[in-house]
């Protein structure tokens, strides 16, 4: 059961769940693809093949790191906006959470680069009344969570 689904008040209806984009596993795959390619050209001289394949087992494995920690950011994310209010959770065993009134929200400020806009990914400050939830960066389908928290 998600966090959000776990918090719901009496009545209380989710009107869209955020996660991070998929574009934050761009360093895995660009380590991936150094790795193949060292694989994949190594020098013919024995010597030398032996260093390269040794850096290529290296890349690999960060590529694996990365990926791994990746995943687990966007496992451990969630954001949810509700018919109430706006929930946003981080964290797995220390679990940091903010949650805010829709009527206390002023700014929904959406930020995206050119490849954001592109690829559907943006940065997201909810400001509110006082207060504002931490800075949300690479959320996927960042007008949409706009569009879900100011609309209502």
């Amino acid at each position: 059961m998600s966090y959000v689904a776990s918090v719901l008040q009496p009545g209380e209806k989710v009107l869209h769940v955020g996660a991070p984009h998929w574009i934050g596993y761009w360093r895995a795959l660009a380590c991936l693809i150094l790795a193949l390619a060292f694989a994949i050209l190594r020098p013919a001289n024995a010597a030398r093949a032996d260093v390269v394949l040794f850096v290529a087992a290296a890349l690999l494995l960060a590529a694996l790191g990365l990926a791994a920690q990746t995943a687990f950011i966007r496992w451990t994310r969630e954001i949810g906006v509700t018919d109430r209010r706006v929930i946003y959770k981080r964290g797995f065993i220390s679990r940091h959470t903010a949650e805010m009134n829709m009527d206390k929200i002023e700014t929904v400020l959406v930020e995206q680069s050119l490849p954001g806009r592109l690829l559907g990914y943006g940065t997201i400050t909810i400001q509110g009344t006082g207060a504002s939830i931490e800075t949300l960066k690479n959320m996927a389908d960042p007008i949409g969570l706009r569009s879900s928290i100011t609309a209502r």
